[in-house]
């Protein structure tokens, strides 16, 4: 399976912290790329740089074997990168129709057929179609976010911590979700719930003090007691 994406020799710095110290890790087309490592290891700060939110100050990064370390985030999101941010991002004001249209670049009949495809992944939001973005629960919240980088020609989804503070009933949905987009795009994922990682996984990256310290095969993860204790502090 091709990669899709690849981060060699990554480094990051925000002001005077070095956060990024050496991000190693490939995202192969049709799977899902799980970033882990504990709170502070550098993951979302991962996920900002490849969208040049947080520009790489040393190392490359390769999309569709084009370099884009360099590029300015609008110009990353046209080429095929959609972002989920940990805050989800959406607009408060505006209503999940207004959301949804705000969010297309252009709206096409394939934007339209995304849209109707993701609608049926969350009901809720078509049930709450013209209600306020900021009136949405935590977890319609999430899922409005996901909805409105998938409408997109997107062939990469960066989504940060899409379980965060949602109730369990409402992350089993979430995953869900995520399994079916795989089937249209590829995804990498952070995430603190190594259960929901380790289920909807197909590879992982752990990070560390901003450097990649380990990656393979998430059953290889799942397997292995000691890793996730040294890293992730599961016993």
């Amino acid at each position: 399976m091709e990669s899709l994406l690849k981060l060699h020799n990554i480094h990051t710095h925000i002001g005077q912290f070095h956060i990024l110290q050496g991000i190693n890790f490939e995202a192969k087309a049709g799977e899902v790329s799980v970033l882990l490592g504990r709170n502070g290891a550098g993951k979302t700060t991962t996920l900002k740089t490849i969208m040049g939110l947080t520009p790489a100050s040393n190392g490359t990064i390769t999309f569709l074997d084009e370099n884009i370390e360099k590029k300015p985030t609008y110009d990353i999101a046209k080429i095929g990168i959609g972002y989920v941010p940990e805050d989800q991002g959406i607009f408060g004001q505006l209503t999940v129709e207004e959301n949804m249209k705000v969010a297309m670049r252009k709206v096409t009949d394939d934007a339209l057929e995304k849209q109707d495809y993701v609608l049926e992944l969350f009901p809720d939001l078509k049930k709450f179609w013209k209600k306020a973005g900021g009136h949405l629960s935590g977890g319609q919240k999430q899922m409005l976010s996901m909805a409105r980088a998938f409408v997109n020609d997107s062939k990469l989804l960066l989504i940060d911590e899409p379980s965060k503070g949602l109730a369990p009933i409402v992350v089993e949905k979430v995953m869900e979700a995520i399994m079916e987009m795989k089937k249209r795009t590829t995804i990498v994922l952070v995430e603190q719930n190594f259960i929901m990682a380790s289920r909807i996984g197909d590879t992982f990256t752990l990070i560390d003090d901003g450097r990649t310290v380990q990656q393979g095969a998430m059953n290889e993860l799942i397997a292995d007691d000691e890793l996730k204790r040294k890293y992730l502090g599961i016993g």
